[in-house]
């Protein structure tokens, strides 16, 4: 399922997004993994996700490196946008549309190194007596 705005994020474009979410996923729990956008974390968006039986599961801030989508969307502006223009909006949201339609199958082999949930640990200090 692909949404598409050419305006602003709201609470409101959220609940949209929700309530598109739901309908094509009945009877399937769902789980959505989300930053901590002002928008998303508003009383109207929780109780909407919660008459919806989604779960809201929300990042640590300032996190970008557990936020697969940003990983995603760094791989979608280097395949579309660097070096290329668009005539209009429309062309523009096509390419992106066309990106995104092709992670399965031209883009799988980049994307499945790019999108590892594998993360590096690091231990705790050890320190040294001087």
């Amino acid at each position: 399922m692909t949404v598409s705005n050419d305006g602003y994020i709201n609470a409101q474009s959220v609940c949209d997004l929700l309530q598109k979410i739901a309908a094509s996923h009945a009877g399937i729990p769902i789980t959505l993994v989300l930053d901590n956008a002002r928008y998303q974390k508003c009383k109207v968006v929780w109780a909407l996700a919660e008459s919806l039986n989604i779960e809201m599961l929300y990042l640590p801030s300032y996190s970008p490196n557990l936020n697969l989508i940003e990983r995603l969307w760094k791989f979608v502006k280097k395949q579309v946008l660097y070096s290329k223009y668009y005539a209009d909006f429309g062309a523009f949201s096509a390419a992106i549309t066309d990106c995104l339609a092709r992670t399965h199958t031209d883009h799988k082999a980049s994307l499945d190194s790019l999108l590892t949930l594998r993360f590096q640990t690091l231990k705790e200090p050890q320190t040294v007596a001087a």
